[in-house]
């Protein structure tokens, strides 16, 4: 760890935030952040490529800054880039952020020491698993504290991140099994609906027809499990008549090992996970 003195665990009341990497997800971060109504002289954004820059400074009025501006500016440094590129940034924060201030690690596979080992000592750290639902103000994210965040911390990523979804919290051990659960599983999802379209060709309506009719069904699915307070197996249940068209479906679910698919998939994400996590531990 650098060796400078640490600040107070404080953080202001409406904290000046800094969006490291402007990409689809921190430009959806950014979004979300100004319609919960925060204003834009309270936000910044770095991001490598002018063009880039100067399209979302003229579409969200919030200014581009340098990295070593923002380190030393922001109270709060949300850290969107690509985990390939963390190494770099940590090294260029190291030497420019000023002491106390919060660093939010959205950062798939990042532990929480990574930062600590480099910045300075007591520097609190937040990590976040969210997921691609982000994007349209959906995101399920998971946020685990590091060793000097305190429940204030938690508590201000908390705020940032119900604009764009819902937020739980977990010890950071847990993150790998969130990662293969909600980090991924709007690709599983997605998996399933291809395949039910194409099922819905092979019996002989357009894919369009077919897309609609399994999109919708996907919404108005997720809708009842969301509002309705039910067990998934309650509401499935309630669709499968005796000896009617759905049961037949179920059998050659099972019969074809679907569940148990599921179930050795998500574990290997959550293996594949703690070893992308173990090369920066």
């Amino acid at each position: 760890m650098t060796d400078q003195p640490s600040a107070p665990s404080s953080v202001p009341a409406v904290p000046a935030v800094a969006i490291l990497g402007a990409g689809k997800i921190g430009e959806a971060l950014l979004s979300g952040l100004l319609h919960a109504g925060r204003t834009a002289d309270s936000l910044m954004f770095t991001e490598r490529y002018a063009a880039r820059c100067g399209e979302l400074t003229e579409h969200y009025g919030v200014p581009a800054v340098t990295t070593e501006e923002a380190a030393r500016d922001a109270d709060v440094l949300v850290v969107a880039v690509k985990p390939q590129d963390i190494e770099v940034l940590i090294e260029a924060l190291a030497t420019s952020i000023t002491p106390g201030t919060l660093v939010v690690s959205l950062a798939a596979g990042i532990p929480t020491s990574l930062y600590e080992r480099s910045l300075p000592t007591g520097t609190p750290v937040v990590r976040v698993m969210p997921n691609t639902a982000l994007l349209v103000g959906e995101a399920m994210s998971a946020i685990s504290g590091g060793a000097a965040a305190t429940d204030e911390h938690l508590a201000l990523v908390e705020e940032m991140l119900t604009s764009v979804g819902k937020v739980v919290r977990v010890p950071e051990s847990q993150q790998d099994a969130v990662t293969a659960l909600s980090g991924s599983g709007p690709a599983y999802f997605f998996f399933l609906v291809e395949a039910m379209i194409d099922a819905g060709i092979l019996l002989g309506l357009p894919r369009a027809v077919a897309s609609d009719l399994i999109i919708q069904s996907a919404v108005g699915a997720a809708l009842m499990l969301r509002d309705s307070g039910e067990h998934p197996v309650s509401l499935r249940e309630a669709v499968t008549s005796p000896g009617g068209t759905t049961i037949a479906a179920i059998r050659e679910l099972e019969n074809h090992g679907v569940r148990a698919a599921l179930l050795s998939a998500i574990e290997a994400a959550a293996l594949r996970s703690v070893e992308l996590g173990a090369a920066h531990a």
